[in-house]
C-alpha cells in the first residue's frame, strides 16, 4: 500500500487539481467558506481518479478511492501551510 501512496503522492495531475482547487476556495472563501469546499474537492478528487483512469486497475477501488483522501488531504495540507505563511509574511 506505500507504493500506491508514493504514486498517489507523486501524480501531477492530482498536485495539479490539489493546487487549483485551493486557489478556487481561496477566491471563493467569502461566498461559500474554505472548509466545506476544500473537503468536498478531497473526496471528490480522490472518487474521480481512480474512476476515469486505468493506473488503478491492479488495485481495489475502494483502497486506491481511500488512500486517495490520504494523499490529497496530505498534498492540500502542504499547499495550505504555504499558503498560510505567504498571508502571513504579507501583513
Amino acid at each position: 500500500m506505500a507504493d500506491i501512496l508514493v504514486s498517489q503522492l507523486t501524480d501531477p495531475f492530482r498536485i495539479g487539481m490539489m493546487f487549483f482547487l485551493l486557489v478556487t476556495a481561496i477566491r471563493t472563501r467569502d461566498t461559500v467558506g474554505m472548509k466545506a469546499p476544500l473537503a468536498m474537492g478531497v473526496v471528490f478528487v480522490a472518487i474521480l481518479l481512480p474512476m476515469t483512469t486505468a493506473a488503478s486497475a491492479e488495485v481495489a477501488r475502494f483502497t486506491s478511492i481511500g488512500l486517495g483522501i490520504v494523499s490529497n488531504a496530505m498534498i492540500l495540507g502542504v499547499f495550505l501551510l504555504g499558503w498560510f505563511f505567504w498571508e502571513r509574511r504579507k501583513s
